[in-house]
């Protein structure tokens, strides 16, 4: 064995998009190889470090990435020959000071990060290791719980919801193969229920479907039924999380000082901060809501904490934009106490070391952590072995539809499959606050008195 890197090339192909992003390849002396292509967001947090695209209009509407690919051949390349894969802290410090900047704006987080990963794919290869196991040890054994993205609206959908992401999560099950059969079974039951009622069942980014509903809680209620008509007891076998992505519907304030607005298009109305956690308060009252990621906007900060205090005891609150990834930005939330969750994307940092070390500061605060996929994915499948390695516990990657998707699911039924009886899913423990589902409660807070959904056959 011999970890020496000895090439590293890149080259420019396409995202589930369609648009133009970085794969690269990194050769080691004794010839492992090691590969990886770097996904896009669509909704992006202003804190983000920077994706680097090339501007042309004449060339895939300005999103080439050849001034990334270039970066890589030219810059971090020959740099980086000679060192050793296996060092990913050194590698990592050594991309870090080649570029510079604190946003990765000279080379792109594009670059970097593609990189990065390609490195650890070619000293896992060198171990003869799966990357999961390589990078989480003999003790990686926990399959996250999935977040199936099976609603999409916001940036993902066009003339659906104003909310982003309507997902369920299998918090009742037994192994991840069976969350995986369950998140599919509730995706089919809600094409059915779509179908049949004369909505369109066209997909979103994410594989979800994007009907053009009357109302944001007409999805809530669409979501709720297709749990019931797949045979499992909302909140105790399957739960829901939203993702409303708050930072795209501010409509003002933001610059001048005045109070935030979030506009919702879809129902004709503008919401101040706490009108908009008062909405959360009543839905996570009347329907079985686990998690709720970027409830309020990324610079929102006081209004995340007053968020966390009405619902960080049983709800999930995830920061994505508010956070990106990034140890400052969550060390300050942990101080400020506005969250117990983070979103952990890869593409928002730039390199494995920094995201490694974003989830192991949140976890010191007891935070969850919670990696995901973008919405521009291609058949990488790095996410899958992270969520392992890091023993996060949950992962975010779409519907269990479009190959982009399922790629990553499947990885993790391999996972599994390999791991054998120490493989563990853990369910509603993985979250951080999610308390069981005590049935629909009106604004008096008193129970409605539902009979429960029946358990499906078999359960």
């Amino acid at each position: 064995m011999n970890t020496i890197i000895e090439a590293i090339d890149a080259r420019e192909i396409l995202d589930s998009r369609g648009n133009p992003t970085v794969e690269v390849d990194v050769v080691l002396a004794d010839g492992s190889l090691g590969r990886a292509a770097v996904p896009s967001g669509a909704s992006t947090g202003a804190h983000e470090a920077v994706e680097l695209r090339d501007g042309d209009k004449g060339r895939y509407g300005g999103k080439g990435v050849l001034r990334a690919v270039v970066n890589v051949g030219e810059t971090i390349g020959p740099a980086l020959i000679g060192y050793d894969a296996a060092d990913q802290a050194g590698i990592d410090g050594m991309l870090l000071e080649l570029d510079g900047t604190p946003n990765k704006g000279r080379l792109g987080a594009n670059a970097l990060l593609g990189v990065s990963l390609a490195c650890a794919h070619a000293a896992a290869d060198a171990h003869e290791l799966p990357l999961y196991r390589y990078l989480g040890g003999a003790g990686a054994r926990i399959l996250p719980v999935p977040m199936f993205n099976i609603l999409n609206g916001g940036k993902h959908a066009q003339d659906s919801t104003d909310f982003q992401e309507f997902m369920v999560m299998p918090v009742g099950v037994e192994r991840f193969s069976d969350a995986l059969r369950a998140g599919a079974e509730v995706f089919h039951a809600l094409r059915a229920i779509l179908h049949d009622e004369g909505h369109a069942t066209g997909q979103g980014d994410e594989g979800g479907f994007a009907p053009s509903l009357s109302s944001n809680e007409a999805a809530l209620e669409v979501v709720l039924r297709a749990i019931e008509k797949a045979g499992y007891r909302p909140g105790e076998e399957v739960a829901i999380a939203l993702d409303p992505a708050a930072s795209e519907l501010v409509s003002g304030g933001e610059r001048d000082g005045a109070p935030i607005r979030y506009r919702l298009e879809r129902e004709g109305r503008t919401l101040e901060s706490d009108e908009l956690i008062d909405l959360w308060a009543d839905w996570c009252d009347r329907y079985p809501i686990v998690s709720i990621e970027d409830g309020l906007a990324e610079d929102d900060w006081d209004s995340w904490r007053r968020l966390n205090e009405r619902l960080g005891s049983r709800v999930q609150l995830v920061g994505d934009d508010l956070l990106v990834t990034d140890p400052a930005r969550i060390a300050r939330a942990i101080e400020m106490d506005a969250a117990n969750a983070v979103l952990i994307k890869l593409n928002q940092i730039g390199t494995l070391t920094e995201t490694l070390d974003a989830i192991a500061l949140a976890r010191r605060a007891g935070w969850s952590a919670v990696v995901s996929h973008r919405s521009g994915e291609t058949e990488d499948t790095t996410i899958a072995d992270l969520a392992v390695a890091a023993g996060t516990g949950q992962i975010k990657t779409g519907a269990p539809s479009r190959s982009e998707r399922v790629v990553k699911y499947n990885r993790l039924l391999r996972i599994e499959e390999e791991l054998g009886d120490s493989a563990r899913y853990l369910g509603r423990a993985a979250l951080s606050s999610a308390r069981a589902w005590e049935g629909p409660r009106s604004r008096s807070g008193l129970a409605d008195g539902e009979p429960p959904v029946p358990a499906r056959a078999g359960a």
